[in-house]
């Protein structure tokens, strides 16, 4: 993207929400802001834990990392106590983080904060620091939590209303701006209404009409009624500024061992499986999954995480199993020809900008909306929510499993030629939405431009 210069330099305080999930698009957007000016530093904010596990990943130099205590359960356990997670981040985090801010010798002249972080825009307020919230879910998403309030109740109290509700979750949610996207794909959402994360997720859609611009990881050719009717929603500027997942601009994979296995293999041949960083998979479904994979005739490479040894004796020789990959990648890889995911929106985004179609296994949040947009709105995907449990989570056979499968990576089908035609269209499309004079660029450019020239000012009227 375009270089700006300034004769004074300029600070900049990122706070991303202590996830992998979450950090990976923040750190991106602090690349481009360097790389955009060459008067900017950035000072990125994380748990002692997480300098840690960010302590092989290359930063530019004006990007730092600053730490603040523990105070959040470990990322390797947070996916068996979600809840409790989301509330340490809730309660814990904000008091360390502004003893953080206090202690700069350089003064901000703006904090980009995830949107879940409900403290942040109240520890910018207080300094007069202008905070800019980044969403690192679909646009989609955005605007159906913003709008909870036009939500029905799904939780009905006798048999009539009950038999009405199932009914009507195959209706689109009656908000506007939202093309696909049913009411079944946020009854999970719905369910939690007593619980804390959704009573947080309602705290922070009220906070998020006071910041000063919202920065979306997506680009405006992916979601176009989502994003325009969000710009036309909030008092605040909106910049679609992705897909982050370019912005490497290496494709070459340094693992030997990865790179000679996908090069011994056919153009769009492989089939490559994550289902992301922390959600653990119940041992039945992930044996499912291999015999579905083993008996479908595929060849894979999937990466498996600390299950790695135990799913490769499953499943064979057919394919490679390995505890971790440079994700990226492997998609953009040839003899890649598909993507069993659990549609978390950094590995939609990739799919996408690598043009390789998805067979959806969404489990919670987000990525039912990720997995619905997939298969029938952009239409690059199967979503294999044929067979699910009540709350809405995937449970599905190695014959169901075998059969998507094969129906995937069938490039000589009808079915199979016209995903990857699409899936083509849409690589093209993010790939010119960040290149100079597309959507994304103009977007991150006019975000700089505000930024340089002070004009992200702080709510006066903010309590």
């Amino acid at each position: 993207m375009a270089s700006t210069t300034a004769a004074a330099a300029r600070h900049v305080v990122a706070l991303p929400y202590p996830g992998r999930g979450h950090i990976n698009p923040m750190l991106a957007l602090c690349r481009l802001l360097v790389a955009a000016d060459g008067s900017l530093t950035v000072t990125v904010v994380v748990t002692e834990e997480w300098q840690a596990l960010l302590a092989s990943v290359m930063l530019p130099d004006r990007v730092r990392l600053a730490t603040i205590p523990n105070v959040t359960p470990s990322e390797r356990g947070r996916g068996a106590d979600h809840a409790g997670f989301v509330e340490a981040v809730r309660d814990k985090m904000g008091e360390p983080v502004e003893r953080l801010l206090d202690r700069l010798e350089l003064r901000p002249e703006a904090v980009l904060a995830d949107t879940f972080l409900t403290w942040a825009l109240a520890a910018g307020a207080r300094r007069g620091i202008p905070v800019c919230s980044l969403w690192t879910q679909p646009a989609t998403f955005f605007l159906a939590l913003y709008h909870l309030d036009l939500w029905p109740p799904v939780d009905g109290r006798d048999s009539q209303e009950e038999l009405s509700i199932k009914k009507s979750l195959e209706e689109y949610v009656p908000v506007p701006g939202l093309t696909s996207i049913r009411l079944s794909d946020l009854k999970i959402i719905r369910a939690w209404e007593r619980k804390r994360p959704f009573e947080i997720a309602v705290e922070m859609f009220a906070d998020v009409r006071k910041v000063q611009c919202v920065l979306f990881t997506s680009f405006l050719e992916l979601e176009p009624s989502a994003i325009n009717t969000i710009a036309e929603s909030l008092p605040c500027p909106v910049y679609p500024i992705g897909p982050s997942s370019a912005l490497d601009g290496d494709d070459k994979i340094h693992e030997e061992e990865h790179r000679e296995w996908l090069d011994a293999q056919p153009e769009n041949s492989v089939l490559y499986v994550s289902f992301g960083s922390y959600i653990r998979m119940p041992p039945s479904q992930l044996q499912e999954i291999a015999m579905g994979l083993r008996d479908s005739g595929v060849s894979f490479f999937w990466v498996a995480r600390d299950k790695a040894a135990d799913v490769q004796q499953m499943c064979g020789d057919r394919g490679l199993v390995v505890p971790w990959c440079e994700q990226h990648k492997v998609l953009c890889h040839p003899s890649v020809g598909g993507f069993l995911s659990h549609c978390g929106w950094n590995s939609v985004l990739e799919a996408v900008y690598a043009g390789v179609p998805l067979l959806a296994f969404p489990r919670t949040w987000d990525q039912l909306v990720n997995a619905r947009m997939a298969a029938d709105e952009w239409k690059v995907g199967i979503d294999l929510r044929g067979q699910k449990r009540e709350d809405g989570t995937v449970t599905v056979g190695r014959a169901a499993i075998s059969a998507a499968v094969g129906k995937l990576m069938d490039s000589d089908s009808g079915v199979g030629q016209e995903m990857r035609r699409r899936a083509a269209g849409l690589r093209e499309d993010s790939r010119c939405a960040i290149h100079e004079g597309g959507s994304s660029h103009r977007s991150f450019t006019g975000f700089l431009q505000h930024l340089v020239e002070g004009k992200l000012n702080v709510m006066k009227t903010f309590q």
